[in-house]
């Protein structure tokens, strides 16, 4: 009988990984993602453009990018797009580390290769740390799926209002706009 014991990993080591892309953490096993192309990365930072002024005229938190990370237990993942309220964040500067904290918004935007049921188990795991709404973002359809707390999902297009709901009140932008 063969034992396999995967590794526990510290967030100093995660953090000295050298690669060019995300790093996550997945059952003690380290995913060096990909780095985005051009339509993914576009929409992106298209989108984290709007958000964060929007957060930041407002004072509600703060939006963060791709390249950070959230554990708040073994797995690391890192969101395309993650909001945090300020209700959740220390006061004055930011820890230096990873997010030992679930985001309140996640973003993901799909790859030309990828389909939404390819970030069932992802999304499965944000719901289990306590994420408020998802959006999977597909450039693919040039659809929204929005994934609330309770598991609900509903698919946007076109003219559609994608919202912050409660997680980012007052947020606002129509779908096809997303994709332009």
């Amino acid at each position: 009988m063969t034992v396999v014991t995967k590794k526990v990993w510290t967030d100093e080591e995660l953090m000295r990984i050298k690669h060019e892309g995300k790093v996550e953490l997945v059952d003690g096993e380290v995913k060096l993602m990909t780095p985005a192309g051009l339509e993914q990365g576009g929409i992106c930072a298209d989108l984290l453009t709007r958000l964060n002024n929007y957060v930041r005229r407002h004072k509600l938190g703060r939006v963060f990018d791709s390249q950070t990370g959230f554990r708040p237990y073994e797995n690391l993942r890192a969101p395309d797009i993650s909001f945090v309220s300020k209700d959740r964040l220390p006061e004055g500067k930011l820890p230096k580390g990873f997010g030992h904290l679930a985001p309140d918004l996640a973003v993901e935007v799909l790859g030309p290769e990828e389909k939404i049921s390819d970030y069932d188990g992802k999304v499965a795991e944000y719901l289990s740390w306590g994420v408020r709404l998802i959006w999977l973002v597909d450039p693919n359809t040039e659809t929204v799926t929005v994934v609330r707390a309770n598991g609900e999902r509903e698919v946007l297009k076109g003219n559609d209002v994608l919202t912050g709901e409660d997680v980012v009140p007052g947020f606002k932008i129509k779908v096809r706009k997303i994709f332009e």
